[in-house]
């Protein structure tokens, strides 16, 4: 059966979707994140089919994630880098793992924890900031139409489990 696709959604998320795929592909960018560069390494990490890696690592590579290069080794042999695009993938990795840990395997567990190298502080979550760096509560959020919102967007259909905006937009001037 054909996977469904999103590309034609106006959604970050579905675009995000789209470009990352599955599970199997997020599970490639978590072990690239923590130092994994070989298709070797990839397959013996995750126990993954070598077509199956095949493809997500030239989708990856294809959609700007990794950089591929050849190996100056015998053989057919490549490296695969993150890219700047790829390693802001951490930021989802992380979400995804501490939202696993809380609610999947619970405190007793959780199979890797982090820390700041400078302070040894757990890191224990991710932060909502502001445009000045200020943390902002969760509960404080708000969303507000973007530039890429659809005119023709019921807020009910569009989004059926968000509530309507607190600040409505300008009216847009025809000319």
């Amino acid at each position: 059966m054909p996977r469904t696709r999103f590309d034609n959604i106006n959604c970050g998320v579905a675009q995000a979707v789209e470009q990352l795929g599955d599970g199997w592909t997020l599970l490639i960018v978590r072990d690239a994140i923590f130092g994994a560069t070989r298709f070797q390494q990839f397959e013996s990490n995750l126990g993954i089919a070598k077509n199956i890696l095949s493809d997500r690592l030239a989708k990856l590579v294809e959609h700007g994630v990794f950089d591929k290069s050849r190996l100056d080794e015998p053989g057919n042999r490549f490296s695969y880098e993150l890219t700047s695009k790829g390693r802001e993938l951490w930021i989802v990795i992380t979400a995804l793992r501490l939202w696993g840990d809380k609610w999947v395997l619970g405190d007793e567990n959780v199979p890797v924890k982090f820390a700041d190298r400078k302070t040894g502080k757990a890191v224990v979550g991710l932060i909502a900031v502001d445009a000045e760096g200020v943390p902002v509560d969760a509960g404080n959020l708000e969303w507000t139409r973007g530039p890429g919102w659809p005119e023709r967007a019921n807020v009910a259909s569009a989004l059926p489990w968000a509530s309507p905006p607190l600040s409505k937009p300008k009216p847009k001037r025809r000319r």
